[in-house]
């Protein structure tokens, strides 16, 4: 069973995306900030992060960044899921090293192609 992170801020978010992804058979965590992402990520060993970019402390270009550096999470994929939708936003965050860059609102199907295509 392929294992996926959640990291948003925001409780609605991250409800919706567990429940979506919980009805396609993966196994979920969550996290609510960019510390406790980069600490899941590093202990559970998750096969894709799906990364908000608005949140407090470290912001999601922040801990794809941290993520992509550290020999011991550069290979999880990274779908950063964000609400900035500006041009400069999506080249940010791919220069960061995020796989794919999703803008919120989405379609449930557009991410959950997304995810499957990266895992």
């Amino acid at each position: 069973m392929k294992k996926i992170l959640v990291v948003d801020d925001s409780p609605t978010a991250r409800m919706h995306l567990t429940n979506l992804l919980d009805s396609k058979g993966y196994h979920i965590s969550t996290a609510s900030d960019g510390e406790e992402a980069l600490q899941k990520a590093a202990q559970e060993r998750p096969d894709l992060i799906l990364l908000d970019v608005v949140m407090p402390g470290a912001n999601g270009f922040q801990v794809c960044r941290q993520l992509k550096a550290d020999a011991a999470t550069k290979d999880i994929k990274v779908i950063l899921v964000t609400s900035k939708n500006q041009k400069s936003d999506r080249f940010w965050g791919l220069k960061q090293g995020a796989d794919a860059y999703i803008t919120k609102p989405f379609e449930d199907a557009e991410l959950l192609q997304s995810v499957a295509s990266y895992l």
